[in-house]
């Protein structure tokens, strides 16, 4: 859960020193690049129903 927080912000490009330095501490390089796929599916997921949505 701290990963795909932590893959939220970094989308979103706000974060504070402290709490990146807590996660760069904290998680590895593995719960990252997989928190990171999820979060982009789940991105491209969504723009893809908001694109139906608005289109049908």
């Amino acid at each position: 859960m701290q990963a795909m927080k932590a893959v939220s912000w970094a989308f979103f490009g706000v974060r504070k020193h402290t709490d990146h330095d807590h996660d760069a501490a904290t998680l590895t390089m593995g719960q990252v690049i997989i928190a990171g796929i999820i979060g982009a599916a789940l991105f491209v997921g969504g723009v893809l129903l908001l694109v139906k949505f608005v289109t049908s």
